[in-house]
């Protein structure tokens, strides 16, 4: 099977130029009645809280703060929104499995992305973020089914690169490869990424190239 990353256009210098350009906040909503107009299609990222996903915007956008970092797990309580040059929205999304949100503030979360999954039509992809190092929770899995659900489109990245062994690598992308057969509406596709140094950045970078591509050219999406 042809890597797609490999075939058609220079998609790693796609992905490039794409991030290269301006990259700016301009919407964040608490409730699903409060969300921006659709508009351009949508890219967000999901994952458990401290996964390190406003970590890894800034890395994809080449910015030192633009979404905000916190050692404070849960402190991510809305939908950020921010526009990539007219042509792609990034939507930063509440982080999950934090067990000292409050029942009722988890709750409200819950129904906020709920709203979001499903009734977005610019929405194009979600990535799941799953720290490295661990692989895949049982609060993974439960978004991953609420995705499913859905029918919204998802792709798995791996976070924290750099503090994984390089022997235990392949395995943990085939570990979690395997799992997402199970799950209906998973790309089967694993990107392993490091906010600290970069690796894997530019692939991730490329797979949202490609997805735009495809969308403009009418195309479609794949996965």
């Amino acid at each position: 099977m042809v890597n797609p990353l490999d075939a058609g256009p220079d998609w790693i210098e796609a992905g490039r130029k794409l991030f290269a350009g301006p990259c700016d906040f301009f919407y964040a909503a608490a409730r699903s009645d409060g969300l921006p107009p659709v508009g351009a299609p949508e890219i967000a990222f999901a994952g458990r809280s401290n996964v390190g996903k406003s970590s890894l915007v800034n890395a994809l956008t080449g910015r030192n703060a633009l979404a905000r970092t916190s050692n404070t797990p849960g402190r991510t309580q809305e939908l950020i929104f921010f526009d990539l040059a007219g042509r792609a929205t990034l939507v930063d999304m509440p982080g999950y499995g934090y067990a000292a949100v409050s029942k009722e503030k988890s709750a409200s979360w819950g129904k906020l992305v709920r709203d979001y999954l499903r009734g977005r039509p610019s929405l194009m992809r979600v990535f799941v973020l799953v720290d490295g190092r661990h692989g895949l929770k049982d609060s993974d899995h439960e978004t991953m089914k609420l995705l499913d659900a859905s029918a919204v489109s998802y792709a798995v990245v791996l976070t924290k690169r750099d503090e994984v062994k390089l022997a235990d690598q392949a395995a943990r992308v085939e570990a979690t490869l395997e799992a997402l057969r199970k799950h209906a509406a998973a790309y089967p596709e694993v990107i392993f990424t490091s906010s600290r140094d970069g690796e894997g950045v530019p692939d991730l970078r490329a797979h949202i190239a490609r997805l735009l591509a495809e969308r403009e050219g009418g195309g479609g999406t794949t996965g």
